[in-house]
């Protein structure tokens, strides 16, 4: 049976996840309410747990050291309300070589080594190059949806990530380059990173350890 989180934990988690985000954009990360969104951030705000700034032409909200850690506790006492730490780090433990295998990808999306440059930038002027690296995160996405099913079935909050991943990919093979790895778009590779950055802040874990 799977279960669904507490509104001021959506919110304070989807700014986690997002890392920099305006309001509408937190609230849309977990299909919230945006006047309610926007006070609870200002709730946050107040606590110390998030802080709002703005540079470069844009403005958003961000977790302060305080609200880290408020995050991570309000997780662990969720994941031990639901009874799911056995089976989310179970899948952790399956996600970390399907982790390597798509921070290989995105590399390999990224340069194209070549005789006088091993470095040499991916101009994506070989079909074959591209479409080897496009045939492995196809392999990715088929071995994430049943990961993905069973995090949705211990938490609504964790459910979706392939399904966003698959249209990623969608764009990608289309054509859409920057639906690989750019960080502005919901690229294969910001959906990776956000599911990660889920999993260790649900576990209370360390992106490096192992667990």
């Amino acid at each position: 049976m799977t279960h669904d989180s507490p509104f001021d934990l959506l919110v304070l988690h989807a700014v986690r996840i997002l890392g920099f985000a305006d309001a509408p954009t937190i609230a849309q990360r977990y299909g919230l309410d945006a006047a309610q969104t926007e006070e609870s951030l200002l709730d946050a705000e107040a606590r110390g747990w998030a802080g709002h700034s703005a540079f470069a032409g844009t403005a958003g909200w961000s977790l302060t050291e305080p609200g880290r850690a408020e995050n991570e506790r309000q997780l662990a006492a969720e994941l031990v309300r639901v009874g799911g730490a056995d089976e989310v780090l179970d899948v952790y433990r399956e996600f970390l070589p399907l982790n390597a295998l798509l921070l290989r990808a995105c590399t390999d999306w990224q340069l194209r080594p070549t005789a006088g440059d091993r470095f040499a930038a991916n101009d994506h002027g070989d079909p074959a190059w591209d479409a080897r690296v496009l045939h492995e995160l196809a392999g990715i996405s088929r071995a994430l949806m049943p990961l993905a099913d069973r995090l949705g079935s211990v938490l609504n909050r964790l459910g979706g990530y392939d399904t966003r991943f698959v249209a990623a990919l969608a764009r990608a093979q289309a054509g859409e380059h920057a639906w690989v790895d750019r960080t502005d778009v919901d690229s294969c590779h910001r959906v990776w990173f956000q599911l990660h950055e889920d999993l260790i802040a649900t576990l209370g874990l360390d992106r490096h350890a192992q667990p």
